[in-house]
């Protein structure tokens, strides 16, 4: 709901939860796990075939791919990445499941199962469902709720979700190395029958592509994860999956797109404030297609980055951070401001993402006491401030990331593709 304040109105937009110490083992759920540690999953859907191009994902602190069988996960291993197996969860637990769970079962390579991509989507909203001849050729039949439409999602339901249930007790049953079962879906799957199979899973998936030809609105990201937060019930860990393509190169109906990339900012954006809203894994997708080399390296550049906080990744919200905007004019609020506050240790890291088209001129962090007399850095940046009365002041841009770190270790040295724009 949008906001109207006036000028000098306080507004706390972004409140963690005030309570206790955070206990570490409540935030363990969607992490994945090597050599006894827990790491943030940052992943690439693309697996290269040439050795050099792995490595320079595993160089680009990359930990996870889609693999495809076990000289996929040999090839991982190699390079102490980790992998994941796609498995076709809506035919149920056949035999020839049981027997890929126990050909890649034991290998130490792989981390996750993964369900059907997005199965609900298609079979309800996917744009080709009106050429099923059940619907009647009936253009959008599911967003216009046609008895047709409805009828057939209703059929495929009541063998897919049964079959998904099964399958996931069979991995249960047979891995005895208890990985977890992810599935994908569209940012706006189905609730009904998604919370059908939820239960029988440990982590959710959300796709979202937002910059476009016409559309440049990467704000959606953050939105994405507050919705399947609920549909989870929050109970589930969220892995969102983002952007590695520019749209018009999936060619078909999308080859007449305008050419546009995420810029640099526009992908730290969107990492970031998936992050700032509790995403527990971050995969990109689209890279398959990829014809831009400059772009790819933005994705590495910004992998780096992340790959460098990892200790930060996986360590739980610290309570008692909120965002207070003191804006100078009037002035329309959307979203406001996220933070998260993490602490590894003596260090400490502060973000900061501006999910709004507002400059913010007044802005502070408040509930910082532990840092009183402590200074903080502007990670790739200038800006200093030390914190007093457990309070930080600052500005930002519209959709600005602003890092905070009592030490500038926590930088990559990787900067090359940092600089990288889209002209649009």
């Amino acid at each position: 709901m949008k906001v109207i304040i006036a000028a000098l109105c306080i507004l706390i937009c972004s409140l963690t939860c005030i309570s206790a110490e955070p206990q570490a083992d409540q935030n363990d759920a969607g992490l994945l796990i090597k050599d006894g540690k827990h790491i943030f999953p940052l992943g690439f859907y693309e697996l290269p075939k040439e050795e050099a191009e792995l490595k320079d994902m595993a160089q680009a602190g990359v930990n996870l791919l889609r693999c495809h069988k076990r000289t996929d996960l040999d090839r991982l291993a190699a390079l102490g990445m980790m992998g994941w197996i796609p498995l076709p969860l809506q035919q149920g637990d056949t035999p020839a499941f049981r027997k890929r769970i126990n050909e890649l079962k034991d290998h130490p390579a792989l981390a996750v199962w993964e369900g059907p991509d997005e199965i609900v989507w298609n079979f309800t909203a996917a744009t080709n469902l009106y050429d099923h001849k059940k619907v009647h050729k009936i253009p959008h039949a599911w967003d216009k709720q046609t008895p047709n439409a409805i009828a057939y999602s209703e059929e495929q339901a009541r063998t897919i979700i049964p079959n998904i249930r099964s399958a996931v007790q069979a991995i249960h049953e047979l891995d005895q190395h208890h990985r977890q079962t992810w599935i994908n879906e569209a940012f706006r799957s189905d609730l009904k029958f998604v919370r059908q199979y939820t239960d029988y899973i440990d982590i959710i998936g959300c796709d979202i592509y937002p910059v476009r030809g016409t559309e440049y609105d990467v704000a959606r990201v953050g939105v994405a994860v507050e919705r399947w937060k609920h549909v989870g019930r929050n109970q589930k860990p969220i892995w969102m999956v983002l952007q590695a393509l520019s749209i018009h190169e999936l060619g078909g109906d999308f080859k007449n797109r305008k050419v546009v990339y995420p810029s640099f900012t526009e992908s730290r954006f969107m990492a970031y404030d998936v992050i700032a809203h509790g995403a527990r894994g971050i995969l990109y997708w689209g890279s398959h297609y990829l014809k831009s080399q400059a772009f790819r390296q933005s994705l590495y550049a910004l992998t780096s980055e992340l790959a460098q906080l990892q200790p930060f990744l996986v360590s739980p919200d610290y309570p008692g951070a909120q965002v207070i905007l003191i804006p100078g004019r009037k002035i329309e609020i959307e979203y406001g401001v996220r933070v998260t506050v993490r602490r590894v240790k003596d260090d400490w890291l502060i973000i900061l993402v501006n999910e709004d088209k507002n400059t913010y001129l007044g802005m502070e962090v408040t509930g910082l006491d532990k840092l009183n007399s402590r200074t903080v850095e502007l990670l790739y940046g200038k800006e200093k401030f030390k914190i007093e009365r457990g309070e930080l002041i600052t500005r930002m841009k519209p959709w600005e990331v602003k890092i905070f770190s009592t030490s500038r270790k926590w930088q990559t040295s990787r900067l090359l593709g940092r600089d990288f724009q889209q002209q649009k």
